[in-house]
């Protein structure tokens, strides 16, 4: 059996064959139906979007440039960022035989979450071909030599200027950064919150004493699933510690990928500052030394008081990974 790349080995990829988001969201993204015509049209493909496809091709097919077409379109968050999370199920063909190569599982779950960023070290196409799409959207992508990495298209048995053809069916994507309307909350004398456009959070904290009792400030409310706790969740946050916030900053998921929480591992007080939050919130926790559990969170001193600000981008399946 041929070796599979990392990734393709990670969402279950096998060899076959021979081998809620607002109307608005999606207006503020744009996507066409199609690139090139001429070149998608030779690509037929049918079947169900539940299950893998069945394409036919003129053969031998050669595309000098990714182009795409949507054989369905969905709706809800659009693939806006190239950091943002997405899970997917992938068909890849041969582009001068036709014959299928690799293909995910289909079997509906949501538990392979991967960055486009990630995807598109594997396919760089997939950064053109999917920016924009929708949860629900399938296309049929035209992978030109270079749309492949290297390894991947050796691996799978495409000789050098090889094109290929994937058909994409995006299943589900996470938010890119908190969405939520402002909210007003009562900031005397606690940390305010600054964000940069891409919505990394600065926080500033107030030369005053840390609080005794546990905060939390809802900063942003979103308006997607409530967070229950009975599954994991997906956010990125920042930490700091309130008497030294410039100086240790002791988590920061942003400018990698956003973690997956399962709140019943954590202490009670950050567990009950995120449960019964909306998707698309961002929540501002202060919890005092008292209150962090048994083991402080790594990078904090015993008796420091640690600040949060928790975007919360989804909700994951059971088994995330």
């Amino acid at each position: 059996m041929r070796k599979i790349p990392a990734l393709i080995a990670l969402v279950g990829l096998a060899t076959v064959g021979l081998v809620g988001c607002s109307a608005g969201a999606t207006e503020a993204c744009p996507r066409p139906a199609a690139t090139d015509r001429s070149t998608t049209d030779l690509i037929t493909v049918t079947g169900s979007t539940d299950a893998a496809p069945s394409v036919s091709v003129y053969t031998p097919f050669h595309a000098d440039a990714t182009a795409f077409a949507d054989l369905a379109t969905g709706s809800g968050t659009p693939i806006s960022t190239d950091d943002q999370l997405v899970v997917l199920d992938i068909s890849l063909y041969d582009g001068t035989t036709g014959q299928p190569l690799v293909k995910t599982a289909y079997d509906g779950s949501d538990s392979s979450v991967f960055s486009l960023a990630r995807w598109s070290e594997t396919f760089p196409s997939f950064t053109e071909a999917l920016h924009c799409a929708t949860p629900g959207t399938r296309t049929v992508v035209a992978l030109p030599p270079d749309g492949i990495a290297a390894q991947t298209a050796s691996s799978v048995g495409l000789a050098e200027g090889d094109s290929a053809i994937a058909v994409v069916d995006v299943r589900k994507t996470y938010l890119p950064k908190a969405d939520g309307a402002d909210q007003y909350n009562d900031a005397l004398g606690m940390p305010t919150v600054v964000r940069a456009p891409d919505g990394r959070p600065g926080i500033i904290v107030p030369d005053a004493a840390a609080p005794s009792d546990l905060v939390v400030q809802t900063l942003k409310k979103g308006d997607g699933d409530v967070v229950t706790g009975d599954q994991p969740v997906r956010v990125a946050m920042t930490g700091v510690t309130w008497d030294n916030p410039r100086r240790t900053t002791f988590t920061d998921t942003w400018g990698s990928e956003p973690v997956s929480v399962d709140l019943s591992t954590e202490s009670d007080a950050f567990r009950s500052a995120i449960e019964g939050k909306t998707v698309g919130s961002q929540v501002l926790v202060v919890i005092p030394p008292d209150q962090l559990g048994d083991t402080p969170p790594a990078g904090v001193t015993a008796g420091e008081t640690v600040v949060y600000v928790v975007d919360i981008l989804g909700v994951d399946a059971t088994a995330a990974k």
